[in-house]
């Protein structure tokens, strides 16, 4: 029975080696294990102190880390799907999307982001951060569109009222996104994009995000050494 089944979920520390470190892999999985209501047991592992950590169960393994009775589990993809499969109906809720659109919605952010806060020629600055901008515009879009006919109001998230794994995929990287821009180019998700800041804002009013979400400070720090000062 899933009931008495034991989860460890193992994910990055902060720099203090014991708060949630920035990592929305491991926000990702976190979120979906608080959404489906089952206990837990969570251990942040600080690889600079303590790398053997995970040398008898998943060595070499990157982190997050799965343990469902005893039986690691490494890639981020298919612990998801794994939990969904494992961790269903009618003892759990679906985190299924319903809309197709919203699996892929703001699925090439992050990477137009990582582009342009990792930029090392600032000749580029300005083309790459116009490219991210047209993605989170592409997003605000859809997020200001009503859902298909029938299935209800477009809700807080992309599918609706209700997280879904979509919203699991997304959000640690969009609030990475605001946070980090907005600290080293003065510019986050801007007030105009009323769609993502909305659903951002409603990310942060719900528990299964802000209870797995690292501090700012700390997704501040995350990526001190590979943004060029302006």
């Amino acid at each position: 029975m899933a009931e008495s089944s034991k989860i460890q979920l193992f994910v990055k520390a902060s720099e203090d080696g014991e708060s949630i470190g920035s990592c929305p892999s491991c926000q990702r999985l976190f979120m979906v294990l608080l959404l489906k209501g089952v206990p837990f047991t969570l251990t942040t592992v600080d690889t600079k102190r303590s790398p053997d950590v995970l040398k008898d169960f998943a060595p070499g393994a990157q982190l997050p880390v799965l343990l469902y009775d005893g039986q690691p589990k490494t890639d981020t993809l298919q612990i998801e799907e794994f939990l969904e499969e494992t961790l269903g109906p009618p003892n759990f809720p679906s985190l299924e999307v319903r809309n197709r659109e919203s699996a892929a919605a703001g699925d090439d952010v992050f990477r137009r982001f990582s582009a342009y806060i990792k930029n090392p020629e600032a000749g580029r600055d300005e083309a790459l951060r116009e490219s991210l901008f047209r993605a989170l515009w592409k997003l605000d879009r859809y997020l200001n569109t009503p859902l298909e006919v029938g299935r209800g109001p477009r809700g807080r998230f992309l599918d609706g009222e209700h997280m879904t794994l979509a919203d699991c995929r997304l959000l640690p990287k969009l609030n990475t996104v605001d946070v980090v821009c907005r600290h080293y180019r003065r510019a986050g998700v801007p007030a105009e994009m009323r769609g993502v800041r909305r659903y951002l804002e409603a990310a942060r009013e719900a528990k299964e995000f802000w209870y797995a979400c690292p501090d700012e400070d700390e997704v501040i720090r995350a990526y001190r050494e590979v943004v060029r000062p302006m």
